[in-house]
C-alpha cells in the first residue's frame, strides 16, 4: 500500500492561483451531515445557492450550477448555444484560452483564433501571452464578417496562466460598434469573486466560472450565468447535450432542486461563502485583492525580475506571474521552495513552462500570509542562485505597513 503524507508540521502555504486556500468556516460547513437532495430541507439550500450566485455574478438572469469543473462549464456554454460547424471567434491570451479553443474544436465547432500582434523585444516567444484582449482586433474581424457567420466570441476575463485581466467592457463595446449579433461568452473562472465582474451590466451572454478560485471552495462546482439572448439561442442549438442542458435544470431549479444529483456538501460550503461575501461587501473584497496584488508586485519589482503581464493597466488582482532569468528553470525553483519551505507556487503552463512561476494572492489569505510567501520565494530564488536586485520581502513589508 502506498503511504501518503501530505501534512507535515505547520500549515501548508497554498499560493497557487487555484485551488485557493479554503477558509475554516467553509470547511466546517462542508463537513455537515449530508441530507436528502430530494427532501424539504434541501430546497432552501438550493434556492440560497442560486440566488447568492446571481448576486455574485451581478445578474437577474438564471445561473446554472453544475457538479463539475470549470472545463464542464466551458462545454456547457458552447453546447447549449451552438450547432455543429458553427464559426466561433476565440481570443488567445494564455494557456486556458488555448484549452477552451481546443475543447470547442473537439465539439465540432469551427474556431478562429485571434492574438496580440505586437512585438515584445524582451520575450518574443510569448509576447501574446503578456497582454489582454485587444478589443479593436475583435471589432475589425466582426466588421469583416458581413454575413454574420461568426456565432460567438469567446474571451477569458482573468487568464490564470499569465496574470492578465482583460477589459470585458471594451470587448462588448467593440462588438456593439461592429453591429454584430454574435454571442459574447466570458470565462471568469479565476476572476469571479476577486476581480470586478458584472454579467448584466457588461452585456455578457454566457459567463463561465468555478468554485475553487475566488469563491474559496474546493473544486467541484461550476457555473453558467445566462442572458435572454443565450436562452433564445439554446432553443435552436443542435450540439448534443443532456447532462449540460440548461432547460431541465432551470425548470427544476425553481423549486430549489436539480435533475441529477447535486454536490450537496459543496453547496453547504457555497452557502457559507455567500454569507462571507455579504458580510465583507464586494467593494471591500475587490479592494483587498488589489492591495494584495500591489504588495506582491512591489516585491517582484524589488527583486528585479520581470512580471509576466507587460501591461500595468491589466495587472491581475488574483495572481502575479514572475519570469525567471534565461537559463534558470522556474519549475526547479518551485520544487526547491516546496521541498524546503512547504510552499506551493503555480507552474508555468504551455509556451511559458519553465520560464515563469505564479504567485496566487486569493482565497483564505492575509497580509502576513503573503509576506511569508514572499519570504519563501526570496529564499528559494537565492538558494537557486538567482541574483536579486534587492529584497522583495522588505518591499512587501513596506507596502503592507504603509500602502493604501
Amino acid at each position: 500500500m502506498i503511504k501518503l503524507n501530505f501534512h507535515p508540521t505547520g500549515r501548508h502555504f497554498l499560493q497557487i492561483p487555484g485551488p485557493s486556500p479554503v477558509p475554516d468556516r467553509v470547511l466546517r460547513a462542508i463537513s455537515l451531515p449530508t441530507i436528502d437532495h430530494r427532501g424539504p430541507e434541501f430546497a432552501g439550500l438550493g434556492r440560497k445557492a442560486i440566488e447568492g450566485m446571481q448576486t455574485i455574478f451581478k445578474t437577474k438572469q438564471p445561473v446554472i450550477i453544475y457538479p463539475a469543473s470549470g472545463t464542464g462549464a466551458w462545454e456547457a456554454a458552447l453546447a447549449n448555444t451552438l450547432s455543429p460547424g458553427d464559426h466561433v471567434l476565440m481570443y488567445e491570451t494564455g494557456h486556458f484560452a488555448f484549452l477552451w479553443d481546443r475543447l470547442a474544436t473537439r465539439l465540432g465547432l469551427k474556431t478562429e483564433v485571434l492574438a496580440f500582434q505586437g512585438h515584445d523585444d524582451q520575450f518574443p516567444d510569448f509576447a501574446s501571452w503578456r497582454r489582454g484582449v485587444q478589443a479593436n482586433q475583435i471589432h475589425d474581424r466582426l466588421v469583416q464578417d458581413r454575413e454574420h457567420s461568426i456565432k460567438a466570441v469567446c474571451v477569458v476575463h482573468n487568464e490564470t496562466s499569465t496574470g492578465v485581466t482583460s477589459d470585458i467592457v471594451a470587448v462588448r463595446k467593440a462588438m456593439d460598434d461592429a453591429k454584430h449579433p454574435a454571442l459574447l461568452m466570458v470565462d471568469t473562472i479565476s476572476g469571479l469573486g476577486s476581480a470586478d465582474y458584472r454579467h448584466d451590466e457588461w452585456g455578457i451572454d454566457v459567463s463561465i466560472s468555478a468554485s475553487q478560485k475566488g469563491l474559496m471552495l474546493p473544486p467541484g462546482l461550476s457555473f453558467n450565468a445566462l442572458s435572454v439572448r443565450a436562452l433564445e439561442a439554446s432553443k435552436t442549438a443542435k450540439l448534443p447535450r443532456s447532462f449540460w442542458a440548461w432547460d431541465e435544470v432551470i425548470d427544476i431549479n425553481k423549486g430549489g432542486y436539480w435533475p441529477s444529483t447535486p454536490n450537496t456538501n459543496l453547496l453547504y460550503g457555497l452557502s457559507e461563502a455567500i454569507d462571507m461575501f455579504a458580510e465583507e461587501g464586494f467593494d471591500n473584497i475587490l479592494a483587498r485583492h488589489q492591495r494584495w496584488a500591489a504588495g506582491v508586485r512591489a516585491a517582484v519589482n524589488a527583486w528585479g525580475l520581470p512580471i509576466q503581464c507587460a501591461d500595468p493597466s491589466v495587472y491581475s488582482p488574483i495572481l502575479t506571474g514572475v519570469i525567471t532569468p534565461v537559463g534558470v528553470d522556474a519549475d526547479e525553483i518551485r520544487k526547491l521552495i516546496h521541498r524546503r519551505f512547504d510552499l506551493s507556487l503555480g507552474t508555468g503552463l504551455g509556451k511559458v513552462k519553465g520560464r515563469m512561476f505564479r504567485i496566487g494572492h486569493l482565497g483564505d489569505s492575509n497580509d502576513l500570509t503573503l509576506l511569508a510567501t514572499l519570504a519563501g520565494v526570496e529564499m528559494g530564488l537565492k538558494l537557486s542562485g538567482v541574483k536579486l536586485a534587492g529584497s522583495g520581502v522588505q518591499a512587501g513589508m513596506d507596502y503592507f505597513s504603509h500602502g493604501a
